[in-house]
């Protein structure tokens, strides 16, 4: 018996399943692409994002941006005007304080009780994050500077890999995307000075000698740096909040 197609309704189309999973793969990957831009601020906090102007940007159509525009919404990233369409979410001192005081509350947790039943396969696994981050922040050379990210993501995963929590893993990565926008600035502002390798450090040492207050206590230090940066620069006069995430 010949196998029956799957059809869906897409934009008023009709279309197979092989089409469906073609156009849901096109709005991943622009909704990948537009979170980068957000994250890393070629598209600025407050900027309006206007379909029209995106599609040669991004090489896709107007239906599949306005999908990843949703998402993006659903995320927090983007928020929506009204009838005006959607515009990249702002940044802002209250907005950094209650992320960074949800992420202590989650991260820390979930780092006492990795701690507590981290095997000798967890600390392989974080051994290895330490060494791949520890390359490349000695110190951080802009041109490095996404490598960096993608290796501190994975080295804060690996910190709590033993918590084996599906859902707190997907919200700190929320968190944590946020949490960039801000960090990207702080590293920008002129002066800052900040030995990210060894706060890493503190942290890894701690938690592989099965130290967890001490491990909690270094990573709360270390995820209220980058807003206590950018809340110093602010009292100085420094509007960083009226500036792209560069």
């Amino acid at each position: 018996m010949a196998k029956r197609a799957v059809l869906s309704v897409v934009d008023g189309t009709v279309v197979d399943d092989a089409a469906h999973n073609a156009l849901r793969t096109l709005i991943e990957r622009a909704y990948m692409q537009l979170r980068e831009d957000i994250v890393v601020g070629r598209l600025a906090p407050g900027e309006r994002l206007r379909v029209e102007h995106l599609r040669d940007r991004y090489g896709v159509g107007a239906g599949t941006l306005r999908e990843a525009i949703t998402r993006l919404a659903s995320d927090a990233f983007v928020v929506a005007e009204g009838q005006r369409g959607f515009s990249v979410a702002p940044i802002a001192i209250e907005d950094l304080m209650d992320l960074t005081e949800l992420r202590v509350h989650i991260e820390i947790d979930a780092l006492r009780l990795s701690v507590r039943r981290g095997d000798e396969a967890w600390r392989r696994q974080l051994q290895q994050a330490y060494d791949d981050i520890s390359a490349f922040e000695q110190p951080i050379q802009p041109q490095h500077r996404r490598r960096w990210e993608m290796l501190n993501t994975r080295f804060h995963e690996a910190l709590i890999a033993a918590h084996d929590s599906p859902w707190t893993l997907k919200v700190l990565r929320l968190l944590a995307r946020h949490g960039e926008r801000y960090r990207g600035i702080a590293m920008g502002l002129p002066g800052s000075v900040r030995d990210v390798h060894d706060e890493h450090r503190q942290i890894f040492e701690a938690a592989m000698a099965g130290y967890e207050a001490r491990a909690a206590l270094a990573l709360e230090a270390h995820i209220r740096a980058t807003p206590d940066v950018l809340i110093r620069a602010y009292r100085q006069g420094l509007r960083w909040d009226r500036r792209g995430g560069g």
